[in-house]
C-alpha cells in the first residue's frame, strides 16, 4: 500500500473543541485549551504520522467578528489556512443551534477547493433523535463530502475520522521526521503555557490583553532555564496577575512550569515578569513584535 501525506485544516469559531481535538489525536498536549473563546491566535501545526500516512493538521484560531487589531490577524489566519490545503475539517458543537457566525463560514467553505468535512463535536451529548435531526439540518446548508460526530473529549469516533482523512490526502513521502508533532519553535509553545495558566487563573479579569515574551533562553546539563515577560494593557491587570504578595503569578508561574518539563522532557527553571504596553492589541508594532503581524498572512 502506498505512504500519503498532506494537509489538514481544522477550522470553526471559537471555543468549539478545535484546539481540544488536535490533542486528542496527537495525544500531547500541544495546543493550550480553556473555557474563554478565541484562546487560539496563531495557526499550530500538528504533526500525526503513522505505517500508513502523515497528516499535518493546522488548528486555526476561531473565526469571529473582529473588535481590534488581534482580532483581525486571527481572522485572516484562519480564513487564509482554508487555501492550499488538501481536506478542512469545519468543526462544530452538536449541541448549538446554526447561528449567522456559522454561516458566514460555511458560505467562505463553499468556495474550497479540497474536501470539506463537518465534524460534529460533542455529539455524546445528544440522544440519537437528535443527532440526526442536527445531520439534517447540516446538510441542506451545503454538500459536505463526509459528516462526522464526534466527542473531542472523549475521544470518540476519533480514529474513524483519521481514517476517513487519509483516504482523502495525496501519495507522498512524510513532510517532516518521523518523531516530529509540530513545526513550531519550542519558545512558541512554552509561551503558550504561560498564557493558558493566566487565562484558567484569572478567567474574565484578564480575558485577552495578555501576550507572552521569551526573553531569555538557556539550555545546559541542568535543563531549560527561561525568562519570560507577561504583557499586559493596562496598570490595574498587573496587579491582578501578580496578587497579593505575589501568590497569582507564582501559581502561574509553577503550573506552567508543570507543563513545560512534562513537553521538554527536561528540568525547567522560570522566571515571569509583567509590563504594560497600552492598548498593544491594535499598535502594529506590538502586534509585530508579540507574533501577531497581519503582513505575513495578507
Amino acid at each position: 500500500m502506498s505512504y500519503k501525506s498532506g494537509f489538514v485544516s481544522i477550522v470553526g469559531r471559537p471555543n468549539v473543541g478545535k484546539s481540544t481535538l488536535l490533542n486528542h489525536i496527537l495525544k500531547t498536549k500541544l495546543v493550550i485549551t480553556s473555557p474563554t473563546a478565541q484562546t487560539t491566535r496563531n495557526t499550530v501545526q500538528g504533526v500525526y504520522t503513522d505505517d500508513e500516512a502523515q497528516i499535518v493538521f493546522v488548528d486555526t484560531p476561531g473565526i469571529h467578528k473582529p473588535q481590534d487589531g488581534l482580532g483581525s490577524f486571527m481572522n485572516t489566519t484562519a480564513l487564509n489556512s482554508i487555501v492550499g490545503t488538501d481536506v478542512i475539517l469545519f468543526i462544530e458543537p452538536a449541541n448549538e443551534r446554526i447561528g449567522k457566525g456559522d454561516r458566514f463560514i460555511v458560505e467562505r467553505l463553499k468556495k474550497a477547493e479540497c474536501p470539506v468535512y463537518l465534524v460534529l463535536n460533542k455529539a455524546d451529548l445528544l440522544s440519537k433523535d437528535e443527532l440526526m435531526d442536527k445531520l439534517i439540518e447540516w446538510n441542506q446548508m451545503m454538500d459536505f463530502k463526509e459528516i462526522i460526530p464526534i466527542s473531542a473529549l472523549n475521544g470518540d469516533n476519533v480514529d474513524e475520522l483519521i481514517k476517513t482523512v487519509k483516504q482523502d490526502l495525496p501519495e507522498g513521502p512524510a513532510i517532516y521526521p518521523e518523531d516530529t508533532i509540530t513545526d513550531h519553535p519550542e519558545q512558541f509553545i512554552m509561551a503558550e503555557f504561560i498564557r493558558e495558566k493566566i487565562l484558567y487563573f484569572t478567567h474574565d479579569e484578564i480575558p485577552h490583553d495578555v501576550a507572552i515574551e521569551i526573553e531569555q533562553w538557556i539550555e545546559n546539563e541542568n535543563g531549560i532555564d527561561i525568562m519570560a515577560v507577561i504583557i499586559v494593557n493596562r496598570k490595574s491587570q498587573k496587579g491582578i496577575i501578580i496578587g497579593k504578595q505575589g501568590t497569582m503569578i507564582k501559581k502561574i508561574k509553577d503550573q506552567a512550569r508543570r507543563d513545560m518539563k512534562r513537553f521538554a522532557g527536561v528540568p525547567v527553571k522560570l522566571s515571569l515578569f509583567v509590563r504594560v504596553e497600552k492598548d498593544w492589541r491594535n499598535k502594529a508594532q506590538y502586534l509585530k513584535e508579540f507574533g501577531y503581524n497581519q503582513d505575513d498572512y495578507s
